[in-house]
């Protein structure tokens, strides 16, 4: 069940019942989702169903010569040792699975033909049955070991597509990053659908954001605490499910390699926005949902010679130069475009250059729009003489000659 954050990053000067009105909300919405097939009250009732039947089972054949009391026990202890293994199977990843099983078959095969070999020998009959069980659950042990740990390398989708719609069948959990959470980007591409399903937040990230939030800082504890408003609206959207994963990795100090980990566990994708998360999983084999390169893909493309238009908003560093910015914060340096500060203007591109900052484009003052002030600015003079008032028309003076000068 998703979790109100209302309460994990309260700063000391908000309300408090701002707080409170947002958490019942929130839990308010998360009682609303819709109870299906496989919840937990479903699997209370098997795994009850599943120990009375052991319990029973063992009352009823009391095994080893236990009395009926002591069997019942036994049963029960059965049953909790199951579940504990199935809890511990739900957490692995279907390359872990595989690799497990695979690895107890040829364990189990290996230590069946060392049983044939040992046969064969003259060890005596209770010596070889001991060592055919000893080795029989020391090579099931192994290869389950083995099996599991090198079950990432497999490539499921080399085996035929037998595996291959596995994860397009199933909603794949994405798991957010604290980066990406107070960023805040993440909730408007949810809003428009490009995301949907699980999205799993850990609780060291939701550790990590209250720390943010309870800083001293004013601008640290602001970005926290936009942090979990951001959360709080994701948790409204009906097409999303926001839970919160209990798994800790004490051993692992980074919360960057704990992402790492429970990606691995979950076999989900990372959502951040972290240059070095993005390569450190991505060399480890995970997928990764970068916000920074969806906002890269999404800039307009714009090549040498187009023609666009622009609002010169300053002074270049350059001479004769202006800036001009388009509405995703590409800048657009203006050559030429000085006199043109605090107007639209139409441009033409000369060059674009892509840096490890973003993409800068370089262009030039229209010339046609240069010569068309030109060309309007005459035909303007006239129009404003012609509404000056009419007088009475003045006749050529005569030129009369001076006698003087005669």
């Amino acid at each position: 069940m998703p979790r109100s954050y209302a309460r994990i990053g309260q700063a000391p000067e908000a309300p408090a019942s701002e707080f409170s009105r947002a958490k019942l909300n929130t839990e308010f919405s998360g009682s609303r989702r819709e109870v299906h097939f496989g919840s937990w009250w479903d699997q209370l009732v098997v795994r009850l169903v599943f120990a009375t039947a052991c319990v029973a089972a063992g009352y009823h054949f009391h095994p080893f010569g236990l009395g009926r009391p002591a069997a019942a026990v036994v049963g029960l202890l059965f049953a909790i040792s199951v579940f504990l293994f199935e809890i511990r199977l739900q957490r692995a990843s279907l390359r872990r699975l595989i690799g497990a099983a695979v690895g107890s078959i040829l364990g189990i095969v290996g230590a069946y033909l060392m049983g044939l070999v040992m046969s064969r020998t003259t060890i005596p009959e209770d010596s070889r049955s001991f060592l055919d069980i000893g080795v029989l659950l020391v090579m099931t042990y192994i290869g389950l070991v083995l099996g599991a740990r090198k079950g990432d390398m497999l490539n499921l989708q080399a085996l035929g597509g037998l595996f291959g719609n596995e994860r397009g069948n199933r909603r794949q959990p994405k798991i957010l990053d604290t980066s990406v959470i107070i960023d805040g980007r993440v909730a408007d591409i949810c809003e428009a659908y490009f995301l949907e399903g699980v999205l799993v937040v850990p609780q060291f990230v939701l550790r990590e954001l209250q720390l943010v939030a309870d800083s001293p800082d004013s601008l640290k504890r602001q970005r926290g605490r936009r942090g979990l408003e951001v959360l709080q609206r994701m948790q409204k959207m009906p097409h999303l499910e926001v839970e919160v994963a209990e798994d800790d990795f004490p051993q692992i100090a980074e919360v960057d390699m704990k992402l790492i980990e429970l990606a691995k566990r979950y076999d989900a994708k990372i959502v951040t926005n972290d240059y070095n998360l993005n390569k450190v999983a991505t060399l480890q084999g995970l997928d990764v949902l970068n916000v920074n390169q969806l906002a890269n893909a999404l800039k307009p493309v714009v090549l040498p010679g187009e023609a666009m238009r622009v609002f010169i908003l300053r002074e270049g560093k350059e001479y004769n130069q202006g800036v001009a910015y388009l509405d995703d914060g590409t800048m657009v340096v203006v050559d030429g475009g000085r006199r043109a500060i605090n107007k639209t203007v139409d441009i033409i591109v000369t060059s674009v250059h892509q840096t490890t900052a973003g993409k800068m484009i370089f262009g030039r003052y229209d010339d046609r729009e240069l010569s068309r002030n030109h060309v309007t600015q005459p035909v303007e003079a006239p129009a404003r003489a012609a509404e000056a008032p009419a007088g009475p028309e003045r006749l050529p003076r005569a030129v009369v000659p001076d006698p003087s000068q005669s």
